[in-house]
Parts: C-alpha cells; structure tokens; sequence
C-alpha cells in the first residue's frame, strides 16, 4: 500500500526543484525512473516519495556510509507515522542493526557491502521489497560494489519499482540500468554529459607544490564569518598534516578520511553541518553525497583523480539555487588533465588562466 507522509503538505506548498517535479509524478504511476542530475539539485527527496508497509518493502541502496546517513535522516524527516527504517553500513554498530532489523522494519537504507554480508549470513531477507533505490549508481560501481549489488538483488522480487540515481550517464550506467529496470523513464536536469557547474566562480591556479601552504593561508585569512569551507585533499595523511597545522594556528577546523572511526566522521560532519567549525578537511570519501546547503567555498588542495570527480567536489557549492566559488590548486603534475579542465571551465564560461593552457605544452617541452 502506498503512503505518504502528512509532511508532504508542507513540501508541496514550497516550489519542488526540476528533478523532483519530473519525477514524482513518474514514481507514483509505479514506472521504473533513472534521475541524472548533479550535485546539489535534490535527488534524495525526488525519490523519497513512495513509503511501502508490511516490508522490508523498501529498500535504498548507497556507495558510502555517510550518504546512507544522510538519506536515513531525510527519511526520517519526512516518514509516514509509524513507519520504521533502519541504516546498514559498514563500522556502525552490526549487532544494533541485526537488532532492529530483527524487530521489524518497513525501509533499509543500506551500503551494498554490509547489505551483502548480513544477507549471505541470513540476517535480512529482501522478498517483501517491492521498492528498489540505487542511490548515486554511477559512485556505486566506481567503488566496486557490482558484484555486490549483483548478489542482493538476487533475492529482491523481479516485479518491484526500481528507481535509479546518477550524477553522470556512461556506457557502465547505462548497461547496469538494462539489466535491473524495465522500461525505465529518464529525468535530468542539465546535460546527459558531464555536467558543467554553473552556479560556481571556478578559479585556477597554476602553482607549485611548496606554493600551496601559503596560498591556502592566504585564502582562509580573507573569509569573512560567516563563509563556510570544504577543502578536499588527496590523500589522509594531507588531510591530518593540514588540519593539525589549522588547529596549531588556533583555527577550528575538522577532517573526514577513511581512517578516522565512525563515530568521529560523524561527529566531524555533524560539527559542520550545524557550523561549529567553518572547514571540514575532506579526502573524496566525502565528495559524493555530502548534503550541506550552505558550503560557499570548495577548495580544491589536490587535483582529484579525474575531472568527473573535479565536478563532484565542485558541486559541493553553489546548491539548490545559491551560488558559490571554487578555488583549484595545479600544479605540472597534473598536467594530463590541463585539456578536459579547459573545456569544463569554457562550457561554464568560466575565466581560463593562460598557465592552464599552456600547462601542457609545456610539460611536453621538458619531457622530449
């Protein structure tokens, strides 16, 4: 039985944003629904409609713990009364959540890795659900998690809904939705192709790696109180080796990597979403997902790996509307990505430094 939330009257009075008002009335016919859109444009809530009873009968499926935590708290702000929920993911605690699914509950919201392994064990059973989420599917399988996936869906009915999420639309994408929707609809806002952030000033700066320390000194002397910053690195130890620099300085600041526990990584997130501290420190565990409105610096410490996750950490401003500034450092090494930074920066007519250009030719210069 479908229901809906009694909050939904408050939402429908607000004006929805484009992915949700092409999706709902799509999820609601029962249709199999891919929504492509950047970050930031309100996925979550477009696909947070439907709520099934005598279940588990929904299920929600996502690449990183801290997005299940996100969507377990969306969930919960706007559930129909009586409905239980539970989040499964990897470094919580496993015997709590056995617990509660032992209980009884009607949506879980889950990790593909933990869902697997509490399923193989016969902890869960998925028969009842008849409502299939795969949150952020391109990040999914950027992560490994197919196989996995693979595996659950195994014992999910064949006749359920199934509604996918993405931030981009490659060949990979495209395959897994042949394979697990029917006759799916697609809904996007902006391009099927990488998205361009729009809403962001992205800046460049072509720099050295000696030059950084004192560029991101520079930058956080010039914030104003009420500026908040995300500032990704690439790699844990910079993210340590920064963050203990800032607090030395007496600048309150926190970091979220992999290797910090759990409850310190959500401490971490919970510290900036409320704005105890205006920087959080962040390796691209935290890149997808991460859903703070009100971020109106990305700094770009460290290139990323590749320029959809250089769309990713931008996205991370300039949300819902807003606007918001980007600042990347580069330095030669990250030359081979000069080229498709270019066109990113062109088709946001967004201001391209000459170093930039140059970047390449140069690097080539001294290689031959």
């Amino acid at each position: 039985m479908l229901a809906l939330s009694p909050l939904w009257d408050e939402i429908f009075t607000q004006i929805p944003l484009p992915i949700q008002s092409q999706a709902w009335p799509i999820i609601l016919q029962g249709i199999d629904l891919i929504g492509v859109a950047q970050t930031g444009t309100g996925k979550t809530l477009s696909y947070l409609m439907r709520e099934e009873r005598n279940g588990p009968g929904t299920l929600v499926l996502a690449p990183t713990r801290e997005l299940a935590l996100q969507v377990e708290a969306e969930c919960s702000k706007y559930s129909y009364k009586g409905l239980k929920s539970v989040c499964i993911y990897g470094g919580g605690n496993r015997d709590q959540q056995i617990r509660d699914i032992t209980k009884g509950v009607d949506i879980i919201i889950a990790t593909p890795g933990q869902l697997n392994d509490l399923q193989m064990n016969k902890f869960v059973t998925l028969q009842s659900v008849t409502y299939l989420v795969l949150d952020e599917a391109d990040k999914m399988l950027d992560l490994g998690f197919e196989h996995q996936i693979m595996k659950i869906l195994l014992d999910v009915r064949p006749d359920r809904q199934t509604i996918m999420t993405s931030a981009t639309w490659p060949d990979t994408i495209r395959q897994l939705a042949q394979s697990y929707l029917k006759e799916p609809m697609i809904v996007y806002v902006g391009t099927l192709d990488l998205v361009a952030v729009n809403t962001v000033k992205q800046i460049v700066i072509v720099t050295t790696e000696e030059e950084k320390r004192s560029l991101i000194q520079e930058f956080l002397e010039s914030l104003s109180p009420q500026d908040k910053v995300l500032i990704f690195v690439s790699r844990k130890l910079v993210a340590d080796d920064l963050s203990s620099d800032l607090g030395i300085q007496g600048i309150p600041v926190q970091s979220l990597h992999g290797d910090r526990e759990q409850h310190d990584r959500e401490q971490a997130l919970e510290d900036f979403k409320i704005g105890q501290v205006k920087i959080l420190i962040a390796t691209d565990l935290a890149s997808r997902g991460l859903d703070v409105n009100d971020v109106t610096h990305v700094y770009n410490y460290d290139f990323p790996r590749n320029i959809k996750e250089y769309a990713h950490r931008v996205g991370r401003t300039g949300r819902a509307g807003k606007t918001g500034i980007s600042i990347t450092l580069m330095t030669q090494n990250d030359w081979k990505i000069a080229t498709e930074l270019i066109k990113i920066l062109q088709r946001a007519n967004q201001s391209v430094p000459k170093d930039l250009i140059t970047m390449p030719l140069l690097t080539l210069y001294f290689l031959i």
